[in-house]
């Protein structure tokens, strides 16, 4: 049976899947309850000096059937000071000594650093999360993001924090920047034990189209929030793919942004992430998923032949290039399962109006056809499709062999 512990940075917990920080780790009854369930670890809800938060602080963003595909906040750090926080991580810690709780953190000056850092290893946290990716609220007092997108404020930061540090520190990085990575090295440089990405992503969900404010309202005014949730996970899995790929970052990343089930979290540890940190769907379906999460996790791992976790990080990385390296000569084919076919026609449609006018439909029976000759494999109809493997891209090999663009421009 697979091993499904990590040590992550130096940070051991039973398993990889770890509350990130955010409202379901705010107290010690609710970490406490998560490690009863089976969770591996916890960051803490960011601390520093406690906040007002408003009323209302969250909107979302439903898909069809599909509720909170997408998740705003304009929620900021605990609102309760670092003193009682940091009283119930003793208590957890008491009760849970093999659970990892790492403290995340947010403060201005370098004493306020070295002195929750302080703090924080006097009340027995495994670790230290440095929150410089929050893109609200705090940012506008010099904190979080704003600290985030500017790799030179990473790396000095990060010296403070490292030289007093008796435990791992891991940085968490803003999304909201042209390229992740050099926030990343400037942790690295700084003397980082590790990184976490992504925090949320800057957004606006929606407006009341009857009194024209933005969601979530507040007293008739809005602001951006912070986007998280399945909707991001397409950004957070390549932002985690660049540092892990990146010689200049070279050190382990705890990977976050939109993970709900064990798929996801094997996709961001087959792209590099050493342990996996979760929010939103623990706020949208409670503590109770990480059941399916360890479960999954431990059969695929079976399935595959992984004996413990640390032996899948990364090992997509290397199916993963430039498009300048793609074979150009590689070509698939879409082919239709007339069986299948319940004829709504709507491949018929995209490819016709949306992509190259590859399908037709026969004349007696309105099936599709596809034109094998003017098909460029480009996908579109098999994502369409709303029937399950109706839709098949058939490789059609490499004829002429390997050609990239690369070798086209003779590079």
């Amino acid at each position: 049976m697979a091993n499904l512990s990590v040590n992550f940075a130096g940070i051991k917990a039973p398993n990889p899947f770890w509350l990130a920080s955010g409202p379901p780790s705010n107290s010690a009854v609710q970490v406490m309850k998560a490690f009863d369930y089976g969770w591996g670890g916890a960051v803490w809800k960011t601390i520093g000096a406690p906040v007002i938060n408003v009323s209302s602080r969250y909107s979302g963003v439903n898909w069809g059937k599909k509720r909170l595909v997408g998740l705003s906040n304009i929620e900021l750090i605990s609102d309760r000071s670092v003193s009682d926080n940091l009283k119930e991580i003793e208590m957890v810690k008491k009760q849970f000594p093999h659970h990892p709780v790492i403290a995340s953190v947010m403060v201005q000056t370098k004493e306020e650093w070295i002195r929750i850092i302080q703090d924080c290893q006097n009340a027995g946290v495994d670790g230290i999360e440095l929150n410089f990716g929050c893109p609200h609220g705090m940012c506008e007092r010099g904190m979080g993001s704003a600290v985030g997108q500017e790799p030179r404020l990473v790396e000095l930061i990060t010296g403070w924090v490292t030289e007093e540090a008796k435990v791992p520190v891991i940085v968490k990085l803003t999304p909201n920047i042209t390229d992740i990575t050099e926030p990343a090295s400037a942790a690295s440089r700084g003397g980082a034990d590790a990184i976490s990405l992504i925090n949320t992503i800057k957004c606006i969900t929606g407006v009341d189209l009857d009194t024209f404010v933005p969601y979530p309202m507040v007293d008739h005014k809005s602001t951006h929030g912070g986007y998280s949730g399945p909707a991001v996970k397409p950004i957070a899995l390549n932002m985690v793919k660049n540092c892990a790929l990146d010689p200049h970052v070279g050190i382990p990343v705890s990977g976050i942004g939109g993970i709900e089930t064990w798929r996801d979290a094997v996709e961001f540890i087959l792209l590099g992430a050493g342990s996996v940190q979760i929010c939103t769907a623990v706020m949208h379906h409670g503590f109770g998923i990480i059941r399916q999460l360890t479960d999954g996790l431990s059969r695929y791992m079976d399935e595959k032949g992984f004996c413990c976790v640390d032996a899948m990080v990364g090992k997509a990385l290397s199916n993963v290039t430039e498009w300048e390296n793609l074979n150009l000569n590689y070509k698939v084919v879409a082919e239709i399962d007339e069986e299948k076919c319940t004829r709504c026609q709507l491949c018929y449609t995209a490819c016709n109006e949306g992509a190259y006018q590859a399908i037709s439909l026969a004349p007696d029976s309105r099936i599709p056809v596809i034109d094998k000759n003017r098909c460029v494999g480009c996908n579109l109809c098999s994502l369409i499709c709303p029937v399950d493997h109706c839709i098949s891209m058939i490789p059609g090999g490499d004829a002429n062999g390997v050609e990239t663009w690369k070798h086209k421009m003779g590079k």
